[in-house]
């Protein structure tokens, strides 16, 4: 799926500033040009932790996991998945669950040399625009 027909999406992180939302499609322009390099899905400490949902959030219906399960079987492992300067993942998750699926070792990732600033700071998600562009 190319950023042209890719859903609107970001990536949050919580401060001391409130929730933290980069949108994807600017971490996408801000890392096209960077080495693409291979790491070991061992090394992506996401796996081990709540990503889609954490301790703040209701747990997911069903129906929200099987959004996400339709989410991974989409992914295209063609596109790099995009780390922050120490390694974190900012996009590319549903990659990274696909590529363990299918029982791969590595995954393509690009990393940002700079944290870059958010796009919306003390974000709702809720308030965000989402859908197709």
């Amino acid at each position: 799926m190319g950023e042209e027909t890719m859903r609107r999406q970001y990536h949050f992180r919580r401060s001391e500033a409130g929730l933290l939302a980069w949108d994807v499609h600017r971490l996408i322009a801000l890392s096209r040009d960077l080495p693409v390099s291979h790491i070991a899905l061992s090394a992506v400490a996401e796996l081990d932790e709540a990503y889609w949902w954490d301790a703040e959030s209701p747990p997911p219906i069903c129906r929200q996991v099987i959004e996400h399960m339709q989410l991974v079987e989409a992914a295209d492992l063609q596109y790099p998945i995009i780390l922050c300067p120490q390694g974190r993942v900012m996009d590319g998750m549903h990659r990274v669950a696909k590529a363990l699926l299918l029982g791969k070792s590595e995954i393509a990732a690009v990393r940002l040399p700079e944290l870059p600033s958010p796009d919306h700071v003390s974000a709702d998600p809720d308030d965000l625009c989402y859908g197709e562009i």
